[in-house]
């Protein structure tokens, strides 16, 4: 159980009436109405510490370009790995403590201006160790636009105006804070939205910032994640260099080297995964993010969901050649034709437009997939409704009752001992702040579109349609996010809004989707962390400055990595081109490609409609609206059965919604840590997992993290690809798990039956 600030214990009977004095004497009451906030946010607050000072600038742009700059270099490679902001939360703490007892304390003048600074304005307070983090946060949270970017030059081998580019970039990523601004008062100032995700956050924060000794013959936070990140950083120049094989190691390939349904089975890379692992951090992280950061219930849930889909549905509907699924391999994120070759793309678009030549695809052949793509649209389909569904029914009557709150709340302007310390102590954002940003964006993103002869496609009346999507979900989404921890995505209704209003424009599909979608998860990501520095005290000015600049650096960061490499790299994403044991092979872009293909280029209508090869695909959206009614009424009829909750039916049916481009052996190793933490160390050594876990799993990040850095700069980026070996392929040498099993399809290096 977290503890106040100071020598108080918050008990959980005396949560309701305990009383302390703030900095000025006055008494606050812990009048929170929920019990996990009033056991885990101290009631505190001290006005008078620095918060904007040299520290926070210096760490938190670092960590917002280092974070910017390594995840997008990691974006494109075949082991991606998303570095989060935790790891720059840890790092940043004993750095800015070493600045604070070495820096001189002295004012320094800026020119020709009144102002001043200290280098060193005190101790290294808990204030901005928060900001740093929210610049860290605007690194680590990615950039969905330069998606956009990669399959414009990279795949459909197109120039794009860096102008255009740059200002999709960061319009996608600004159109948010409009959003956030107009529903703060609800979905922040209330003490009813209380944001669950941030309640670790405040934990981990208050952790960190508490005194510690080193116990006898053990070792303190700061020399443990030394310790794991030198040994990460070693140990990856074998997987990173020296030996990329033991990235996936898939047994079975190794004992049935010519047996196609074997290598499907086996393949970690390729196929089912039976008996494949990995003997690198990349691969339990890559592209699941860390297991040690995620709750034991939704590790179960997940594993449960691949299994049930990987290792049950998967083999059924393919081996009983369900849409002709044996002409094509049992998993891939790839387009084919009617024979079972690659689809050629170039045959049915025109290249002066942009768009689809309907003559030219009724003459070529309609657009296949494997059956495990196809069904993956299923289920994300299903993933969506069941969400909506699991809500409304475990917890729509509370959200109703706390939206009724809130709206009372609003009404009288009443607030819980958080709102009214923030209120006091701090002066506002002014909402025409957030208008004026809503305004510029808005104009600055149709300008993107319709100017640069208007490559990106999309009209203006497409940008305020996004706008209105995004206005229209943005509070009910962020309802559901602040009180259940759970967020729906438009990914999909905005893909075939669009599909279907302006079929046959790629690039206005995912510019659609981008705007619609990217906007309210910002506008979301922008209201978490205003929580988040609401339970801080942070005042709420620093807070928008923060966001706001930080948001602009990683744009432009992302921006700047992507556009580097896509021009520097050769055949960057080109696997046919790459030469043997290059890592650039794009496999998240390679899925977005894709998608611009199925919903932009030929539309839903000619892929999931009457028009197309799987309509059928359009029942998930009942079966997934449906599926968590059985959970809710057992869990009514045997309310004593607390597991039963724990079924989580948008995580179980939603388990594979990554893969591809993530692969079997990601889930099986990411389950087998995650369980092995979360679940074992978590229940039996939970002193030493509170202590330990999250800087392991810092460490583990930051150590592949520099290593990687360091060999492309040293040896990748002159073309020093290493000794050549079997050994050196990013592979599980399972070649044949790829291969068509229907008769009479022929692919080069698969056998013909």
């Amino acid at each position: 159980m977290a503890e106040p600030q100071g020598d108080i214990q918050l008990m959980p009977w005396e949560a309701q009436t305990l009383k302390i004095e703030d900095k000025e004497g006055d008494e606050e009451v812990n009048d929170c109405p929920v019990e996990e906030v009033r056991l885990t946010v101290p009631i505190t607050d001290d006005p008078t510490e620095p918060v904007m000072t040299f520290r926070t600038w210096v760490l938190g742009v670092s960590a917002c370009v280092i974070l910017s700059f390594v995840n997008q270099f990691f974006g494109y490679r075949s082991n991606q790995l998303s570095i989060t902001s935790v790891s720059a939360q840890i790092v940043t703490l004993p750095i800015g403590r070493f600045m604070a007892a070495t820096l001189p304390e002295k004012q320094i003048k800026v020119p020709l201006t009144k102002w001043s600074f200290s280098m060193n304005p005190g101790p290294f307070n808990l204030k901005e160790h928060v900001l740093i983090t929210m610049f860290a946060n605007a690194g680590a949270g990615g950039v969905y636009a330069v998606g956009i970017l990669t399959i414009v030059k990279a795949f459909y081998k197109r120039s794009l105006h860096p102008g255009a580019g740059y200002l999709l970039v960061q319009t996608t990523q600004l159109l948010g804070y409009g959003w956030a601004g107009l529903f703060r008062k609800y979905l922040v100032d209330s003490p009813y939205m209380w944001w669950p995700s941030n309640l670790v956050q405040v934990s981990l924060f208050r952790t960190l910032h508490e005194k510690e000794k080193r116990s006898k013959g053990g070792l303190t936070r700061l020399q443990f994640f030394l310790m794991v990140f030198v040994s990460s950083f070693a140990y990856y120049l074998v997987p990173g260099y020296l030996f990329q094989s033991i990235s996936y190691i898939s047994i079975v390939c190794y004992i049935w080297k010519n047996s196609i349904t074997a290598q499907q089975i086996g393949s970690g890379v390729r196929g089912l995964g039976l008996g494949s692992f990995g003997l690198d951090w990349g691969t339990v992280a890559g592209f699941l993010g860390s297991p040690l950061a995620t709750p034991g219930f939704a590790i179960v849930n997940i594993l449960v969901g691949f299994v049930l889909i990987v290792y049950v549905m998967l083999p059924i509907v393919y081996y009983t050649n369900a849409y002709g699924a044996k002409k094509f391999p049992i998993i891939s994120s790839h387009t084919f034709d009617s024979t079972g070759q690659s689809y050629n793309i170039t045959r049915i678009l025109n290249q002066k437009t942009f768009s689809i030549d309907l003559d030219a695809y009724e003459g070529y052949s309609k657009i296949y997939l494997s059956v495990f793509f196809s069904f993956t649209y299923g289920i994300s389909f299903a993933t969506l409704t069941a969400s909506i569904s699991h809500v409304a029914l475990f917890n729509g009557k509370t959200i109703w009752q706390m939206w009724s709150k809130t709206r009372a709340a609003a009404g009288d302007q009443f607030g819980d001992v958080h709102t009214r310390l923030m209120k006091k102590n701090y002066k506002i954002v002014p909402q025409w702040w957030f208008h004026l940003t809503l305004i510029i964006v808005v104009a600055l993103s149709i300008f993107a579109c319709e100017g640069f002869n208007n490559q990106l496609q999309l009209t203006w009346w497409g940008v305020l349609l996004c706008c209105a999507i995004a206005l229209f979900f943005t509070l009910p989404i962020g309802i559901i996010t602040a009180t259940t921890n759970q967020q729906p995505g438009l990914n999909v209704i905005t893909e075939m809004i669009i599909g279907y209003m302006y079929p046959g424009k790629p690039l206005a599909n995912v510019v659609f989707k981008t705007y619609g979608y990217i906007s309210m998860t910002q506008a979301l990501t922008f209201l978490s962390d205003f929580k988040l520095g609401h339970y801080m005290k942070v005042p709420p000015r620093s807070m928008f400055l923060v966001q706001l600049v930080g948001t602009l650096i990683a744009s432009t960061v992302y921006f700047g990595t992507a556009w580097w490499l896509l021009t520097t790299v050769d055949y960057i994403c080109d696997t046919a081109m790459l030469p043997e044991g290059s890592p650039w092979t794009c496999p998240g872009d390679d899925v977005f490609y894709n998608a611009s293909i199925i919903w932009g280029v030929v539309g839903p209508l000619r892929m999931f409609g009457k028009l197309g090869v799987y309509p059928e695909m359009n029942w998930f959206f009942l079966v997934g609206l449906l599926a968590p009614v059985p959970v809710w009424l057992l869990s009514l009829k045997f309310p004593n059965q607390k597991w039963i909750k724990l079924i989580h039916m948008p995580i179980l049916i939603g388990a594979t919604g990554n893969m591809p481009p993530t692969r079997a052996v990601n889930y099986v190793m990411w389950g087998a840590v995650g369980i092995f933490f979360n679940v074992y160390i978590y229940r039996r050594y939970k002193q030493w997992w509170a202590k330990h876990t999250y800087i392991l799993s810092a460490a583990l990040d930051a150590g592949v993290a520099f290593m990687a850095i360091l060999l492309f700069f040293a040896v990748q980026s002159k073309d020093i690809i290493g000794v050549g070996w079997w050994g050196l392929d990013q592979d599980d040498h399972c070649p044949l798990a790829s291969c068509p099993t229907a008769p009479g399809v022929k692919i080069e290096g698969c056998p013909t039956f």
